[in-house]
Order: structure tokens, then C-alpha cells, then sequence
């Protein structure tokens, strides 16, 4: 065991931790964030997405103590009480069914955004393959990522949908 200091969402925290346990597993169980989940535990299907260093990174393969960079997580996308664009062409396309794997679709798609402005279709589907989807929602992922690459540009809302209450 050893002290570790990870910043994640702009909080430090400094645990006393195994270096070599997966970043995964001290982000859900030591820091209580719900966002990255356990899939696969291979790296393969991409639920336990995070954002290190402006690349999506799949946390369950991650040592900890390889981490130098801040560490965003699907928590800390929202800023002051507001949906993050991203998150809100999520919900505007209704994109999730099961919701599982969409911690994983909306980080990837985020470090994509984050690169690339304006994505082309090809360069959403070559970005987002190696994020799994079991319901198959792909098609809606697509349609999320134009909607907020558009909202983040400025050239739109986010969302057209009225909000009944």
C-alpha cells in the first residue's frame, strides 16, 4: 500500500491504496462514482470509459499508479446543476435503452468532440466501435453526437423537444 494522489473532476484526493489496482475500481469503490461501470474487465466493450488527458481511456486496465493527469468522469460533465451538451443530446435523441454501456458511449463520444469539432459520419463510427452497445442503439449514439457537436458549436439548442412537466 501506498499514498496515491489522483485529481478527478477537479477534486484531489490522495488514498492509500495499491498502486497496481485498477483506476476502475478506486473510482467506484473509494471515490463513490456510479459513472464508469464494470463490464467486460478486459478493455473490450468500453463501459468504464473515463477521460485522461483528453483521451477516452478504459479504466478496468488501468493501473492507478499510471495515472499523472486529471480524470474526468461521466460526473463530471455537468457543470453548475446544467447538462453537459453531450448529455443532453443523449437524452434528446433518447438514445439510451438498458443504459449501461451509455457511461461508455458518452465519454467516448466526448474525448471525440473534444478532438474533432466536427465529426463526419465515418469518423463517429470509427471513433465509437470499440464501444459496445447490446440494445444496438448506434444509430441514435450517431444522432446524439451531430446534435451536440452542433449545440457545442453554437449553431443550435440541443435539444427542439418541449419539456412537459
Amino acid at each position: 500500500m501506498s499514498n496515491v494522489t489522483l485529481k478527478v473532476n477537479g477534486t484531489t484526493h490522495t488514498l492509500d491504496i495499491d498502486p497496481s489496482t485498477p483506476l476502475l475500481y478506486i473510482l467506484r469503490n473509494d471515490l463513490n462514482l456510479r459513472g464508469p461501470r464494470f463490464g467486460c474487465g478486459l478493455g473490450q466493450c468500453g463501459a468504464c470509459t473515463v477521460i485522461i488527458n483528453g483521451v477516452a481511456t478504459r479504466s478496468c486496465i488501468t493501473p492507478t499508479s499510471s495515472v499523472k493527469s486529471e480524470i474526468t468522469t461521466l460526473e463530471g460533465l455537468a457543470k453548475g446543476g446544467k447538462l453537459h451538451p453531450i448529455q443532453q443530446a443523449w437524452i434528446d435523441e433518447q438514445v439510451p435503452q438498458c443504459g449501461f454501456c451509455q457511461n461508455g458511449q458518452i465519454m467516448t463520444a466526448k474525448a471525440l468532440l473534444d478532438k474533432t469539432p466536427h465529426p463526419t459520419d465515418t469518423q463517429i463510427r470509427e471513433s465509437m466501435a470499440k464501444t459496445l452497445c447490446r440494445c444496438m442503439t448506434y444509430y441514435r449514439v450517431q444522432l446524439a453526437i451531430k446534435r451536440a457537436a452542433k449545440a457545442i458549436a453554437g449553431l443550435g439548442s440541443s435539444s427542439n423537444k418541449e419539456v412537459v412537466a
